[in-house]
């Protein structure tokens, strides 16, 4: 992800979120046995708190890299994304940590979307490729106001009836770190290449908990960008879900099943999360 993940560390970097002054946080950037390394200055050049993390991977699965990155971070919060390749919509850390510290033991989860106007598994299929990514990009001037890359996004299959539906998953979360810990964190018997259903299966877990209170953040999202992904980039007649599901089933005696309860809705809606694109 040598070209995505730049984007993705600029939108968790000082110079990005907004109204965090007075935080003291770390971003931990984990390459978990990546062909192509990105190097330890291509991850500090963004601050004095990013670290760079390389893993031998043992499978193409990221749960016991970002369970051990977990353990290493030195915060109170935990703030997990699990793909590289997502960018931040620019008030994610205040506003997460804000919702988080009104709750005794939070989960506050966010929207997943995808670049483009369409969800990507569909959109390769008519053409859509970096190249056009780019200039998308280009012409939204996101790094000065990252709330326009709702305008040129859509939103993705586990939030495709938008922010006040159902939603099975997400790609960006914040627990205390004792808490998710607890939890067991991400479940390193998911070995498939991406995690599998591994982010279906702790979002399942989280929600099983009734101690735990569920917080969407309303008015943020992070952004997919294309990069062959397993399964945000595989064509819809080649997608692994069943093969993701198998595994699923493998683990726990049967297939998945989405365990939700309906969350707190904490933020705000300003005018390009209004025209998001369905």
């Amino acid at each position: 992800m040598r070209r995505e993940a730049p984007r993705t560390l600029f939108s968790v970097s000082r110079k990005y979120q907004k109204n965090i002054e007075d935080l003291d946080y770390e971003v931990i950037a984990i390459d978990n046995g990546s062909t192509e390394r990105l190097s330890p200055q291509e991850v500090t050049k963004f601050g004095d708190n990013f670290h760079y993390q390389y893993i031998e991977a043992t499978s193409p699965s990221p749960c016991k890299a970002i369970n051990d990155a977990v353990r290493s971070a030195s915060g109170e919060y935990v703030i997990c994304c699990i793909d590289g390749a997502r960018i931040l919509s620019p008030g994610i850390i205040r506003k997460m940590l804000d919702a988080a510290e009104s709750h005794i033991k939070p989960f506050v989860y966010t929207l997943s979307m995808h670049l483009g106007e369409k969800i990507q598994n569909e959109a390769i299929a008519e053409g859509y490729n970096q190249q056009e990514e780019n200039e998308l990009l280009a012409s939204a001037n996101w790094k000065t106001n990252g709330y326009k890359l709702f305008s040129i996004s859509c939103l993705a299959a586990s939030a495709k009836d938008g922010v006040f539906s159902q939603v099975n998953e997400t790609n960006c979360f914040m627990m205390r770190k004792e808490d998710y810990l607890k939890l067991g964190g991400y479940n390193e018997s998911f070995i498939s290449p991406g995690g599998g259903l591994c982010n279906h299966d702790i979002f399942n877990r989280v929600h099983q908990d009734k101690e735990v209170i569920p917080i969407m953040l309303v008015g943020e999202a992070t952004f997919h960008q294309y990069h062959g992904g397993v399964a945000t980039n595989a064509k819809p007649n080649k997608h692994p879900w069943p093969e993701f599901n198998n595994e699923y089933k493998a683990i726990y005696g049967k297939y998945w099943e989405p365990q939700y309860r309906k969350p707190i809705y904490i933020g705000e809606l300003n005018e390009q999360i209004i025209d998001i694109k369905n």
